[in-house]
């Protein structure tokens, strides 16, 4: 069982303390200048996760007048635990060895320093750069363990989200079986016995005789109706508008993309009254699902744009999404859903495009023939 983290601010406070435990085993409290420095470097030290950059150039001038860099190899840390910028890391890496090794005031360096060998001045340049890379490595490896995490609660909540789907889809199934079967096998049962219940009524001269094949006749229209009803339930619910359901349509366009679990923005352009044939209705749905589901698996942190407009007499579906954020892990895909729609598309007299986009996103581009009138 985890313990409770530490609060910030009491980490903040105990790095703080080493810094200046550092400076006062380095420096003491003699050198003012390099003093002045080293204490800034420390106080900056509060502000690592609001301005690591900033943080990391306040403790320089320490590194550069004393021998206290704690406080310098803190900031290194803190800037390589939030920037997965690499370049900007070497330089800083590079930076504060040289200001580890450069000799400031040039007056007060030491007489045994001044005649070192350029070997031992490039093996102690070697030893500041190991022990500014450190802290760098350290980071990064945290950064790394961070997306990780974060990447797995995204795979985690996708998986449960398909497999949410999944089900849906096999309730929806079962359910349309079912309506089925009471349709044309209960529905018509009684729709027998209803009739053989009115020709009884109309052939018989008993009065009771007639009096009970009037009131089955009744029950049976009765239960015909209770059937249809609970017929058209089983066809219609069973599931929300964002779930996989027998005959999706543009009306449900707007749940599908708010559930996605995708930074996804809808742009409905067909003008109003607009009515497409059912097939192409299926098509579009089934082209914006599987963009916002590839989009999900393969482009973690991306936005998404989808867009439906008429385009030339023919309906045009796009989605859209922007360069992947956060790293991407490689996901087992069977190449099936865009195999499928293209199928689909091509039966309607369509066409389907899934190309990558110049910022490094990707586009799926469906176009079907289409009349306003539907």
């Amino acid at each position: 069982m985890r313990g409770r983290p530490v609060p910030a601010p009491l980490v903040d406070l105990g790095l703080v303390a080493i810094a200046l435990l550092d400076v006062w085993i380095q420096l003491g409290f003699h050198n003012r200048i390099g003093l002045v420095g080293a204490l800034v470097a420390c106080a900056a030290l509060m502000f690592r996760r609001q301005a690591p950059l900033a943080v990391f150039v306040a403790t320089l001038p320490a590194v550069l007048l004393t021998w206290a860099v704690f406080a310098n190899l803190i900031a290194l840390y803190a800037l390589a635990a939030r920037s997965r910028n690499r370049k900007l890391l070497a330089v800083c890496v590079l930076t504060s060895a040289i200001f580890s090794v450069l000799p400031w005031p040039a007056s007060e360096l030491d007489s045994d320093f001044a005649d070192l060998s350029n070997s031992t001045s490039f093996l102690w340049l070697l030893y500041s750069l190991t022990t500014s890379a450190a802290p760098v490595f350290l980071g990064q490896l945290i950064l790394a363990r961070r997306d990780l995490a974060a990447r797995l609660d995204e795979i985690t909540e996708s998986r449960a989200h398909e497999e949410l789907l999944i089900m849906q889809n096999v309730l929806a199934t079962e359910r349309a079986q079912l309506a089925r079967e009471m349709h044309d096998v209960v529905s018509h049962q009684v729709s027998l016995i209803s009739v053989r219940a009115g020709a009884l009524q109309v052939s018989t001269s008993d009065s009771e005789t007639r009096q009970a094949a009037a009131t089955i006749r009744q029950l049976s229209v009765r239960t015909l109706e209770e059937l249809r009803y609970m017929v058209n339930v089983l066809r219609a619910s069973g599931s929300r508008p964002t779930d996989l359901t027998p005959q999706p349509t543009l009306n449900q366009l707007a749940d599908l993309v708010a559930g996605s679990a995708v930074d996804a923005r809808l742009n409905l352009g067909l003008p109003a009254g607009a009515e497409l044939s059912p097939p192409v209705q299926r098509a579009i749905y089934r082209t914006v699902q599987e963009g916002l589901t590839n989009v999900r698996k393969h482009a973690s942190g991306s936005t998404a744009l989808v867009e439906i407009c008429w385009d030339d007499g023919a309906i045009r579906t796009t989605v859209t999404n922007t360069a992947p954020t956060r790293p991407v892990l490689p996901l087992p895909s069977g190449k099936h859903g865009l195999a499928g729609l293209r199928q689909r598309a091509e039966l309607l007299g369509g066409t389907l495009r899934a190309e990558p986009t110049d910022d490094h996103g990707f586009r799926l581009d469906l176009r079907l023939p289409a009349n306003r009138g539907g």
